[in-house]
């Protein structure tokens, strides 16, 4: 699995990255944190994107992810924030895999809404039940590891680097697999796939479970990360849109790509927010259609051509 190039710099990047967290400001390591966290579920809308398809509701599985770490810790006590990651892909590729036989049916825009009404759901019992936090959501406790309760969060930021770079590893290998490779001819000629023996909706289905449980883990993470989990931010549809904002900001062309888009993503909302806290959203919104019109390619883009040039 490690003799693809692309697997081995992202190991490297992320050994480099526990390193420098270990120096850097908790400011710093908390924008590394949050970024690398969304970045799983922009790596999972990216297996989907690659196939022709857009999820307009992936905030339902990063908020399940999140509400498991949530109620997990409220109802059973559980800090582990292993257990926690576990029980989150757990649920969120369970409901993925049963939603999956819905979704992977439909195409198109009929895709990227009832994936959206699949989160209004949630969010409306989420805001509605008193014993799920209602609106107010509920705080999370500090991770434990194996018994062990750090101060600080560094051992949290290790997780999180380490199940990246598991994760991005593990897609990469998926992308290069039979099964992997039907992704583009999917998204250009279903009637062809078909011919040549294999079940589109079967592909389809497999990757939706992907992208489920990746971004069941990112809303788990994230749950971890910032100690509170609540409806609006984590489920609401504006979630949802923040994930497919990244994607465009990132691009397709490489597992690398969600981890890098999701840091600059980071740092564009904390720098516009403080300087212009009541539009914020414009600059946000802006850098968008900056990205569309001149780097339709993403981020990603940007950095392949700088490898070009210096090759």
């Amino acid at each position: 699995m490690l003799d693809d190039r692309t697997s081995r710099t992202v190991i490297a990047l992320m050994v480099l990255c526990i390193i420098i967290g270990y120096f850097v400001p908790d400011w710093v390591m908390n924008q590394l944190m949050f970024g690398f966290s969304r970045a799983l579920a922009v790596l999972g809308l990216m297996v989907l994107w690659r196939t022709g398809l857009v999820s307009f509701g992936h905030a339902f599985y990063f908020g399940l992810g999140a509400y498991t770490v949530a109620l997990l810790d409220i109802n059973l006590g559980v800090s582990d924030a292993f257990l926690r990651l576990l029980a989150a892909l757990v649920v969120a590729g369970g409901a993925g895999w049963l939603a999956g036989y819905i979704l992977r049916n439909y195409r198109d825009i009929f895709f990227a809404m009832l994936s959206l009404a699949l989160s209004m759901v949630l969010y409306g019992i989420l805001v509605k039940t008193e014993a799920l936090g209602s609106t107010d959501g509920f705080a999370v406790s500090i991770p434990s590891f194996f018994g062990f309760a750090p101060e600080g969060k560094y051992a949290l930021f290790v997780l999180i680097c380490a199940f990246g770079a598991i994760s991005a590893v593990g897609v990469q290998y998926y992308l290069n697999s039979t099964l992997g490779r039907l992704t583009t001819a999917i998204r250009d000629n279903e009637v062809r796939v078909e011919y040549l023996g294999y079940s589109v909706a079967h592909a389809i289905h497999v990757k939706y479970v992907i992208s489920a449980c990746l971004t069941g883990a990112a809303g788990s993470l994230t749950a971890m990360a910032l100690g509170q989990v609540d409806p609006d931010s984590m489920v609401n549809w504006t979630a949802s849109g923040e994930l497919v904002f990244v994607t465009i900001l990132s691009g397709p062309g490489s597992v690398i790509a969600p981890f890098i888009g999701s840091v600059v993503f980071e740092l564009l909302r904390t720098y516009a927010f403080e300087l212009v806290p009541h539009a914020w959203q414009m600059i946000v919104g802006g850098t968008l259609l900056t990205i569309i019109l001149f780097l339709p390619g993403g981020v990603w883009s940007l950095v392949e051509k700088m490898v070009r040039k210096k090759s």
